[in-house]
């Protein structure tokens, strides 16, 4: 049953197939094949939507588009250039510190990107950036997003491996703030050498006061997250819709700057990210059924450990499937297809699943900014009027962190459960 529903799977996708779409045609023809009953497709696509844990993605999702609809963006951007603009190269710089704060709001990469995207890109060009290279630092840094909590892709991660997300939330904030690290060095290596100008903002003190001041109440909301998690105050979904109730108030009655159509668009644009991400999660459900029903994660375990002799090799093996996977699939579907299998091999090697799950979404990031399916990369090409080969080859030092990081995670479990 397993080989018809991969061929067919491979072939959809090759035809330009959704990969919802793509899931659900080649789970049919393996049900077909083997003689199961089709209802098993109806049961499966229904189960999933039952979970209460899943709620926290579309609340999360609406309480990040309510932050970043009014004037909370323009203050973030705001502070991150009073914080790091006098450096070479301020802009760049701006954009990553930018991704690790916007990271604490929207959890996506993908609205990371569109937003800052548009807000620097445009500046960073005026002042000399080339359009490459702008491209390049947008695409990279807005992948900081899905480490720093909230975390869509750790939500569907925790869901699928039954791992706290409590835990996964907490366990990413040092592999982003790294990753932040990374990229900042490599923004200022590139600026060194490209004698980019610096972008302070004017006003000195007093300025940086009043940002930080204004700013303040929506910086809170990854603290309120967090704080609220880690002490066992409410359950991931609780947090979330509180997590909007904040966004609702801080933008309403500190910002003053909610409408009946701010809210509106952001409940449309919530609509739309749910839809994409829940009907991925419902066809997996089905791929899940007939992976488990042909026992294929104990056997992949099974000839993983038959075949490497050491789980180091194992993890390096596992590093760089997801690396060509994540390439190919948008990462929410490679974490829902990946998870299940991935989860059986590291418990056989003895890997901590906390420490799997961000080795999974930290690969599956660096997808984001790689062709062929590279999402944030076509989104910040496309902002920049750039050529998809001028941004990949400015992207080669972002390439190089981002591997780094993924192998100290990988070898280094201090850094994920501590």
């Amino acid at each position: 049953m397993t080989a018809p529903l991969v061929w067919i799977f491979v072939a959809l996708m090759a035809l330009s197939v959704p990969v919802a779409h793509a899931m659900l045609g080649g789970a049919a023809a393996a049900l077909w094949l083997d003689g199961k009953p089709m209802a098993v497709i109806a049961q499966r696509l229904y189960t999933p939507t039952q979970s209460f844990p899943m709620l926290a993605i579309p609340f999360f999702i609406l309480a990040g588009n309510l932050m970043m609809s009014g004037k909370f963006g323009v203050y973030l951007v705001n502070v991150a250039r009073l914080l790091v603009g006098n450096f070479k190269g301020g802009l760049g710089q701006v954009s990553i510190i930018g991704s690790v704060m916007f990271g604490g709001v929207s959890g996506s990469a993908v609205a990371d990107a569109s937003a800052l995207g548009n807000a620097l890109i445009p500046v960073q060009k005026k002042e000399g950036y080339p359009a490459g290279f702008a491209a390049a630092i947008n695409s990279a840094s807005s992948t900081v997003s899905v480490l720093i909590p909230p975390s869509i892709p750790l939500i569907l991660y925790g869901l699928v491996s039954n791992v706290s997300i409590v835990d996964l939330f907490i366990a990413g904030i040092l592999p982003g703030v790294l990753l932040g690290a990374g990229m900042f060095a490599a923004v200022a290596w590139t600026a060194k050498r490209r004698d980019l100008p610096r972008s302070p903002l004017a006003g000195g003190f007093r300025a940086f006061r009043a940002q930080i001041l204004a700013a303040f109440p929506a910086l809170l909301m990854p603290v309120f997250v967090i704080g609220t998690l880690r002490f066992g105050v409410a359950t991931p979904t609780e947090v979330s819709v509180m997590a909007v109730a904040y966004a609702l108030l801080v933008s309403g009655l500190v910002y003053r700057d909610l409408t009946f159509r701010g809210i509106w668009e952001a409940a449309v644009a919530t609509g739309l990210m749910t839809g994409a991400v829940m009907i991925i999660i419902m066809a997996s459900s089905v791929i899940q059924w007939v992976l488990t029903a042909e026992r294929v994660p104990q056997e992949l375990a099974a000839w993983v450990q038959a075949s490497f002799a050491e789980p180091w090799m194992v993890i390096l093996a596992l590093n760089l499937v997801m690396l060509v996977v994540g390439a190919f699939l948008d990462l929410p579907a490679a974490v829902l297809l990946l998870g299940p299998l991935f989860v059986t091999i590291g418990q056989a090697i003895g890997l901590d699943l906390v420490q799997l799950g961000l080795m999974m979404v930290v690969n599956l990031a660096v997808g984001l900014y790689t062709p062929p399916v590279g999402t944030t990369l076509f989104i910040s090409a496309a902002i920049a009027r750039a050529g998809i080969g001028e941004t990949v080859k400015a992207l080669l030092p972002f390439y190089g962190v981002a591997i780094a990081v993924l192998l100290a995670i990988s070898y280094l479990p201090a850094l994920t459960i501590y």
